[in-house]
């Protein structure tokens, strides 16, 4: 039977994301209705600019008071799309406290504090869902929290920034530098005026750290996930890449160690071979790649940014969430039963590109290959080319601790014939 008494629906923010969820309860709302078993009804929508003209939007339900919106008993679902840490940590959990279920697409909030928040949604009897919070309209969160509850998931690893995968994206292609693609994504709106959180890798962390607790029933926080930006990549880089048949992405990649007993979380550029599923990603989209022990190995493709595809995910969220509401059920709430430890990025094992520049004189690659040696480094191949007494020396390593290497390469920096180390970066995926 229907419930006529619709649900009601505050929402925080109204900017791109929020003025979109708006739009869309307006627009299906019948629809909506039916999915639902019951009308959603917004019932006010908390801003930082009231006289902004919202077309849509009924200007009685514009205010300014987030805080006693929250607060009104009658909420039964807050959607916050707000951002940042505070005020919006607070209003979340003050919804809670006063009754409401959250829908949230603030990653950088959950990858902070996301096991507080469940703990207090717990308390009291609420849900706290974030699809949107991780990959745009890309259903990942629901399928790795409840599709793949019965699996052990052993990887994660994606392209979860729209941003940097254009930037890296038009290099490989065109053949341009960072600053003229990174101009080029600016112009066309992928980029923010300041675009430090995406190309050093702030954002994707953040995802990265969400979806590692999620994957690996572990507490895992921002500050556990190592992070490189990709600021330094070259199109020197893309031609080294190109020659061994690779690309190179900014990637979030979560796994568990071989034995179990610990995970690691990190973000940073890495070669990726062309046949790849995620090398063939391309312009402002996002993939995730999922390997785990029965379902073998998955991959989620979509856009993963913008006002429209982030709405789809939050409103994905208050469907399930009113749902929940009406039959005085709750979905899934943390699971960190494992707590796995997570390692440090020293443990992590993977293979290397090296790019040296050396003296073109005999005797060098044996010198270098004696450093590797010494430090426990399998060389895999070698490519030297030189001129006028000076050289280039690419060397690609067996699979090796990221300690192991980090001692290799200062051991390098060390050798008179080593005139500097011109690239470093990690070769993935295969």
């Amino acid at each position: 039977m229907m419930r006529t008494r619709p649900l009601k629906v505050a929402l925080l923010g109204c900017g791109v994301v929020g003025s979109e969820v708006a739009r869309i309860m307006t627009t299906h709302a019948d629809d909506l209705t039916a999915r639902i078993g019951a009308p959603v009804e917004l019932a006010g929508v908390a801003v930082r600019r009231p006289d902004r003209v919202r077309e849509g939007i009924d200007q009685a339900l514009i205010t300014t008071d987030a805080t006693a919106l929250v607060k009104r008993g009658d909420i039964d679902v807050v959607v916050e799309v707000i951002g940042g840490i505070e005020p919006a940590r607070t209003l979340i959990t003050t919804a809670f406290e006063h009754g409401a279920s959250v829908v949230s697409a603030n990653k950088a909030l959950l990858a902070q504090d996301g096991a507080a928040l469940h703990a207090v949604a717990e308390e009291h009897g609420k849900d706290l869902y974030y699809e949107a919070a991780v990959a745009g309209a890309i259903p990942l969160i629901r399928p790795l929290r409840e599709s793949l509850a019965g699996d052990k998931i052993n990887r994660v690893m994606g392209i979860v920034n729209g941003t940097t995968n254009f930037i890296l994206d038009k290099m490989d292609s065109t053949g341009a530098g960072y600053q003229e693609a990174l101009d080029e994504a600016t112009a066309l709106g992928y980029a923010e005026a300041d675009p430090t959180a995406d190309v050093e890798g702030f954002d994707a962390a953040a995802k990265a750290a969400i979806l590692a607790a999620i994957a690996f029933h572990t507490r895992v926080r921002l500050d556990d996930v190592y992070r490189e930006g990709m600021t330094e990549v070259t199109a020197a880089d893309f031609a080294s890449a190109n020659e061994m048949g690779c690309t190179i992405k900014l990637l979030a990649i979560c796994e568990r160690a071989e034995d179990g007993a610990s995970v690691t979380a990190r973000v940073h550029p890495a070669m990726i071979p062309l046949s790849h599923p995620l090398a063939s990603v391309r312009g402002a989209y996002n993939a995730v790649f999922v390997e785990s022990d029965a379902a073998g190995q998955l991959m989620f493709y979509g856009p993963g940014a913008g006002g429209s595809p982030t709405a789809s995910a939050v409103l994905g969220d208050l469907v399930a969430v009113c749902r929940n509401r009406l039959s005085g059920a709750t979905g899934p709430g943390e699971s960190a039963y494992a707590a796995l430890p997570v390692s440090p990025m020293g443990d992590v094992v993977t293979r290397y590109h090296i790019s040296l520049d050396v003296a073109d004189k005999p005797g060098v690659l044996a010198q270098v290959a004696t450093v590797f040696a010494e430090h426990g480094v399998s060389i895999d191949t070698v490519r030297q080319q030189g001129k006028d007494g000076e050289a280039s020396l690419v060397v690609v390593t067996h699979r090796a601790s990221d300690a192991a290497l980090t001692g290799t390469v200062e051991a390098l920096r060390k050798l008179d014939t080593v005139r500097g180390v011109a690239s470093i970066m990690r070769v993935e995926g295969e």
